[in-house]
């Protein structure tokens, strides 16, 4: 036990806690977004398998990773933006228009990765993973100065560019929802819509700016999975991500500091069954880790708020007899 504990006690382990993290952390972030808004996009796991689709073959045959990181992006604002027409103009209900995308990011992916490709389902499984080179990958970067650091330098230093932007955003998240107007009008759409109405918010044009900043951060986190976790796309490759930061989300109370802590509690969670995976352990008991600790997670986390409420309402009463 000692031992196991000493291996976790690395600056390599800590490291994967961090790169491991941020993928959910972007879909996290999309998720707090549109829960600001006032709905929810269960979709945030096609949305990623779309983008990292796109982004590895765009990034293949345009041989670089810039034009392929942008087509991963563009199609996660695209297909959250039709999501969006879906649910409010054709007044689809958005929860199956969320379990239709994430059907089709597993088989639909498939089937135009064998389109595009020309290969045949075992060559396609086998080979989209190899899809790109290293060369075609987002870059990692390496901080001056920080580097040099003991320990704190292998931990900080050398992530993936889009990792720091992860963190850059739940700053710059933030920012926007509390610090701005178009974040005051989100929060106040998603508080009261026909409050926002009567005072001159575009109640439709906010959701779909919502939906849409949702599927930009579903295509930075896609972009990363095909491009700087993987070298390529290969199905499922999101493997579950999408709804655990949906639990993050809960987990965080809708805020951006808070859902940061949960995706990283995830991670610490998966990079932990890696970990077990690396060391003996049966993968059959290893892989159920993260999943079990988002359970665990949002039952403390409803434990938390179900007591809350309560020492909330029983103040009220308190206040309310006090007066008479």
């Amino acid at each position: 036990m000692l031992n196991f504990l000493k291996i976790l006690a690395t600056p390599e382990f800590f490291f994967s806690i961090i790169r491991i993290s941020a993928p959910i952390l972007f879909a996290t972030l999309a998720a707090i977004v549109v829960e600001k808004a006032g709905f929810a996009n269960i979709g945030l796991e096609g949305l990623m398998m779309f983008s990292a689709l796109s982004g590895s073959l765009v990034s293949y045959y345009a041989g670089s990773w810039f034009w392929g990181f942008l087509a991963a992006l563009a199609t996660g604002v695209l297909m959250s933006l039709l999501m969006g027409f879906f649910a409010f103009k054709l007044k689809t209900d958005i929860i199956l228009v969320g379990i239709a995308v994430n059907m089709m990011g597993s088989g639909g992916t498939l089937f135009l990765c064998k389109v595009i490709t020309n290969l045949t389902e075992g060559k396609a499984m086998a080979s989209t993973t190899g899809l790109i080179t290293k060369s075609l990958c987002i870059p990692d970067i390496t901080i001056p100065l920080v580097n040099k650091i003991p320990f704190l330098g292998a931990v900080l230093s050398g992530h993936n560019l889009l990792t720091y932007l992860a963190f850059l955003f739940v700053l710059l998240t933030s920012i926007m929802l509390y610090k701005t107007s178009l974040g005051l009008n989100i929060r106040a759409v998603g508080e009261n819509a026909n409050a926002a109405s009567s005072v001159g918010v575009s109640v439709l044009r906010i959701k779909y700016i919502a939906m849409a900043f949702s599927g930009l951060m579903s295509g930075f986190g896609g972009a990363f999975m095909s491009m700087a976790y993987a070298q390529g796309w290969s199905q499922d490759m999101v493997s579950g991500r999408g709804f655990i930061a949906l639990a993050a989300q809960a987990m965080g109370g809708g805020e951006c500091l808070g859902g940061m802590l949960s995706a990283l509690v995830f991670g610490f969670a998966q990079a932990l069954g890696i970990k077990f995976s690396a060391v003996g352990l049966d993968s059959n008991l290893a892989s159920p880790i993260p999943y079990a600790v988002t359970i665990i997670g949002l039952v403390v986390f409803a434990v938390v708020r179900n007591n809350r409420i309560k020492k909330q309402h029983s103040a009220a009463a308190l206040a309310k007899s006090a007066e008479k």
